[in-house]
C-alpha cells in the first residue's frame, strides 16, 4: 500500500486506541504514538502502551503531564483513589477536558514531526457519556488546531460513529494483541472486573463474540 504521510495517534494502550493504531498502520501511515501521563491511578497503562508500540513496529512518544494529578485530584476517581470508583457510568469519571489537553499535545507533536493527521480512539459508545469524544468537540477542536498553527491538520476519531463491540471485531480482523491492552481504572496485576471500564470492555467482548484474553480479579 501506498504511504499517506505521518500521523499521530493518541494512544492509551487500551482496545479502543490500539485498534486505532493497528488500523492507521494498515491504511499506510507512518504511525506516531503518543502517550499521556496525567496523574492517572493506572500507570500501568503507560506500560502496555510501550509494549503494544514496539510490537507495532511504531515510535512512541511518553509526554509528562503528571503535575495535572493537582488539578484533578478531587474531581475524579481516575486520579483520586479516595473517589470511590462505580461500575456503570458516573460524573467521577470524567476527567475534565482530557482529550483536549491530550489533543493539543498531540497538535504541537504533530507540527514538530510533519505529520498532518492526528487519530484518537474515541467510538460511538462513549460519545452519549463523554463531551470530547463527540464529532462535534473533534471538529471544533481541528477548527482551532488550524487556526493556531496554519496548516491544514486534521483530527478524527476515525470510529466516533461505531460501538465497541465492533470496533473490537476491528481490532481482531488487525491483529490487536488484546490481551496487552490495559482498560481497569485501578493498577493492579490483573483487571479489577468491576469498574466502568472493565465492565464496558467485558460486554463488547461479549457482544463481540469474541474471547477476552484479559486477566480479571472479578
Amino acid at each position: 500500500m501506498r504511504g499517506k504521510g505521518k500521523c499521530v495517534v493518541v494512544f492509551s494502550g487500551g482496545p479502543d486506541s490500539s485498534t486505532v493504531a493497528y488500523w492507521a498502520k494498515d491504511q499506510g501511515y507512518e504511525v506516531f504514538a503518543m502517550t499521556c501521563k496525567y496523574g492517572q491511578i493506572a500507570t500501568k497503562e503507560v506500560e502496555c502502551a510501550t509494549r503494544i508500540a514496539t510490537k507495532l513496529g511504531v515510535s512512541l512518544k511518553l509526554i509528562d503531564l503528571s503535575s495535572l494529578k493537582g488539578i484533578f485530584s478531587g474531581v475524579t476517581s481516575l486520579v483520586d483513589a479516595n473517589i470511590p470508583l462505580t461500575s456503570s457510568f458516573s460524573g467521577p469519571i470524567i476527567v475534565p477536558f482530557r482529550n483536549a489537553i491530550f489533543l493539543s499535545t498531540a497538535v504541537a507533536y504533530a507540527v514538530a514531526i510533519g505529520a498532518m493527521r492526528i487519530f484518537y480512539g474515541a467510538q460511538g459508545s462513549d460519545a452519549q457519556f463523554y463531551p470530547d469524544c463527540r464529532k462535534e468537540f473533534y471538529e471544533s477542536f481541528q477548527s482551532a488546531a488550524r487556526l493556531g498553527t496554519g496548516q491544514d491538520l486534521v483530527i478524527e476519531a476515525p470510529f466516533s460513529q461505531m460501538s465497541k463491540s465492533a470496533l473490537v471485531k476491528l481490532g481482531s480482523q488487525l491483529g490487536v494483541p488484546f490481551g496487552l491492552t490495559w482498560s481497569c481504572y485501578l493498577n493492579g496485576q490483573k483487571h479489577c472486573g468491576k469498574c466502568e471500564s472493565c465492565t464496558n470492555r467485558k460486554k463488547a467482548f461479549a457482544e463481540a463474540g469474541l474471547k477476552d484474553p484479559a486477566e480479571y480479579v472479578e
